[in-house]
């Protein structure tokens, strides 16, 4: 790992749905990064970046005591640690990233009759996220005891240690096999930016700014869509109305034929099939939507 004052240290996780997620980013941004399986840093290429590789729940202090300048990861560690832990850390994060979403919920034993969260009055709700979980309880106005279990939550009720658990949950097949339901939605999580909040050099701050603006590129690009169709050159405004999210669109004129206009726009937003459909009713043709690979405002 390189101590150079122009270099950018960013940390990720170094396995997992959030390790993909973070090395699907860096190279949708143009990054290429080499590392061997059991390596602990990498360098990117194609900027001063090195890259640290290690444990998600490692990221939040990495970042607070400036071994790194910025990391990548879950907000829902990022928000435990916050609540929980020693590391000063801000209250918001440097930017949200839309990639490795989650949920934490509660969830009881099937047959239990929930009627709402004043069923856990009393109770004991095993957790990895005691942080968050008590944050909802004292909103709810419920007085429950949190047991801290770091692994193997859902066992939990077979095991007398809690009425109830708190976990993250994707599918939910893990805890039907478990024989539990969830009841309550307490948290959304997804990946997140994060920034050391000691000062940068200038040479790091400008190599994070070109980050910065490269990942926008690729958030804005994710969703947007580049329309093109030829059309009544008297729907121009209707049809100009109708397309989501897009700035003015290119007006050309069509060869020949001067009652018609080639559009061209970019949607911001995504262009459902209904949107198609009336904008055949208003005349369109030959509409062409294609996917957007990069983009830079």
């Amino acid at each position: 790992m390189s101590s150079s004052d122009s270099i950018l240290r960013l940390t990720i996780q170094k396995k997992g749905r959030l390790a993909d997620g973070s090395f699907e980013l860096l190279k949708r941004c143009g990054l290429t990064i080499s590392h061997g399986k059991d390596k602990l840093y990498a360098r990117v290429e194609e900027m001063p970046i090195d890259v640290l590789l290690v444990r998600d729940d490692d990221i939040p202090a990495f970042v607070a005591d400036g071994a790194s300048d910025i990391g990548i990861i879950g907000q829902n560690v990022y928000d435990e640690q916050r609540l929980t832990g020693d590391a000063v850390l801000p209250e918001e994060p440097e930017m949200r990233l839309g990639f490795s979403g989650c949920r934490l919920c509660i969830a009881v034993p099937k047959g239990e009759s929930y009627d709402g969260p004043q069923w856990l009055e009393g109770k004991r709700i095993a957790t990895s996220y005691p942080g968050i979980t008590q944050a909802w309880l004292k909103e709810q106005g419920i007085s429950a005891r949190t047991v801290v279990m770091n692994g193997a939550v859902e066992i939990a009720p077979r095991m007398n240690i809690g009425e109830a658990i708190c976990d993250i949950v994707s599918t939910g097949a893990t805890l039907d096999a478990n024989g539990l339901m969830p009841v309550e939605t307490i948290y959304r999580s997804e990946a997140i930016l994060i920034k050391s909040p000691h000062k940068l050099s200038d040479a790091k701050q400008a190599v994070f700014d070109a980050l910065l603006k490269r990942i926008h590129g690729v958030q804005e690009s994710r969703e947007a869509k580049y329309i093109m169709m030829n059309a009544p050159r008297s729907a121009i405004e209707e049809i100009t109305a109708m397309l989501p999210g897009s700035d003015a669109p290119t007006i050309l004129n069509l060869a020949g034929d001067e009652s018609k206009v080639a559009i061209h726009a970019v949607c911001r937003e995504s262009v459902f099939w209904e949107t198609l459909e009336n904008l055949k009713r208003l005349g369109a043709s030959a509409i062409l939507v294609l996917n957007i690979e990069k983009m830079m405002a």
